[in-house]
């Protein structure tokens, strides 16, 4: 078996753990009424939950995802440790909240089932953006990204169509479609080198001519109607057995928030 050398280390472990502390820390705090409200570039540069609408309750969930990864801790250490802090706080189970502009609403504020959906939300792209940035460094041994999709009754049948498909590193397409791709999303990528490529036989694919846009609903605003939109985009290309395949992200995903927050550093 052939010797890892420095790039195929980089490229396969990368410092990932570090990275993703790296890029929570380095998040600002914005504070939204409806997920909505954020888009791609809104979480690029800030830490945001919906309907903590205090900076101390935004400071402590982040806080307990760094400590989290720090720990080497799970999801049911997460929830055990953050859940008495935020009852105290009140922040917890259904309520009556008033927003800014005087409206009640009956909302659902923190719960074992959010605290997961914020865990594995944020933990998806913080690690994400640890193997991008290490992927991006090895970009001259590893120039063929591959998506991964886990394949089991979880799983979006959108995402498991782009399981295997492989883009060169610098194809548009992974501005795009660089998971996470939507909330509790568990792609993933990896970095190839062309004889890996050659040796599993692989085709690398172009979006060239096969990408486009759509506008979606993104939800209706409970308390004013209006319906908010989102822009994403739309891949067209073939599974294995050759049948034609569109793919979009959810809506608010179309982008890769970790691209954008590394551009400007």
């Amino acid at each position: 078996m052939p010797m890892l050398n420095a790039a195929d280390l980089l490229a396969m472990f990368g410092m990932e753990p570090q990275q993703a502390i790296g890029y929570l820390q380095s998040k600002g705090f914005e504070i939204t009424w409806d997920w909505h409200e954020a888009d791609a570039a809104i979480h690029a540069r800030a830490f945001t939950v919906a309907k903590a609408a205090r900076l101390d309750l935004l400071e402590d969930i982040r806080n307990a995802l760094i400590d989290n990864f720090r720990g080497g801790k799970t999801l049911r250490d997460f929830q055990r440790e953050l859940t008495p802090l935020l009852q105290a706080k009140g922040w917890w189970g259904k309520q009556i909240i008033v927003d800014s502009a005087g409206n009640a609403e009956k909302v659902q504020l923190g719960s074992p089932r959010r605290l997961a959906t914020i865990y594995q939300t944020n933990a998806q792209s913080a690690y994400m953006s640890g193997r991008y940035r290490s992927a991006m460094a090895a970009v001259k041994t590893h120039p063929y990204w591959m998506y991964i999709a886990i394949n089991d009754s979880r799983t979006r049948p959108s995402h498991r169509a782009l399981n295997g498909k492989v883009f060169r590193w610098d194809d548009p397409i992974w501005q795009y479609i660089l998971p996470p791709n939507g909330f509790n999303c568990r792609c993933r990528f990896i970095a190839l080198t062309e004889r890996e490529v050659k040796a599993r036989g692989l085709n690398i694919e172009s979006s060239e001519g096969n990408i486009s846009f759509k506008t979606i609903d993104a939800g209706v605003n409970k308390r004013t109607g209006e319906i908010n939109t989102s822009r994403v985009v739309v891949l067209r290309t073939t599974d294995a057995a050759g049948k034609a395949i569109v793919f979009s992200p959810d809506a608010g995903f179309s982008g890769m928030p970790m691209q954008s927050l590394l551009r400007d550093r």
